[in-house]
């Protein structure tokens, strides 16, 4: 718990624009921002020229660019970090696919396994797409899916992260994996 109180003052420290703060956090955060990096990096191709290290060190450096961020907590960063993360690849993804007119992403359901951290390859492009339209919907379900997707992130973590109740994400999350597979089989 003590860790978790070093984090939440560094947190504030930083977003006051402490650089000292932004470089005593990365220790204490760094195995979790590479787990969320390695989980997205799941749905990659094989070969994929980002690794864990290197989505995380560029994350981070948005993150800590981010002068109005505010996070309010450990869990509160890490879903921002996945958000961050989530874009670079997306922004990857996209740089990628325009190259090779296409991409050539397979897509893949998003079933209950995605959530739990199966191998997968789906096309981040569509689903970035998908989920920026449900955002527009109901902002709350597209962080569920963005927190659980991409960050990994348990149910209960995610129901403390939004200061919702566990049933409510469980519940969030089905309608949410619905309505995205449904968008993305008939408008990707």
């Amino acid at each position: 718990m003590e860790e978790h109180t070093d984090v939440t003052q560094l947190l504030d420290r930083m977003r006051d624009g402490d650089a000292s703060a932004s470089e005593a956090i990365i220790p204490l955060l760094y195995t979790e921002l590479r787990a969320i990096a390695a989980h997205c990096l799941k749905s990659e191709r094989r070969g994929h020229t980002l690794q864990p290290t290197a989505l995380v060190h560029e994350a981070f450096l948005k993150l800590v660019d981010q002068k109005k961020a505010g996070f309010r907590s450990r869990g509160h960063f890490m879903a921002i970090a996945a958000m961050v993360m989530r874009r670079i690849l997306v922004s990857h993804a996209g740089k990628r696919a325009a190259a090779k007119r296409g991409g050539g992403a397979a897509r893949v359901p998003l079933d209950d396994e995605l959530g739990a951290g199966g191998e997968r390859n789906i096309d981040l492009v569509a689903l970035d797409e998908a989920l920026n339209k449900l955002a527009e919907r109901d902002a709350r379900k597209a962080k569920v899916v963005e927190q659980r997707f991409f960050a990994g992130m348990e149910m209960n973590h995610i129901a403390e992260n939004l200061g919702v109740s566990l049933s409510t994400v469980k519940r969030d999350w089905e309608y949410a994996r619905t309505w995205l597979m449904r968008e993305i089989e008939c408008c990707g």
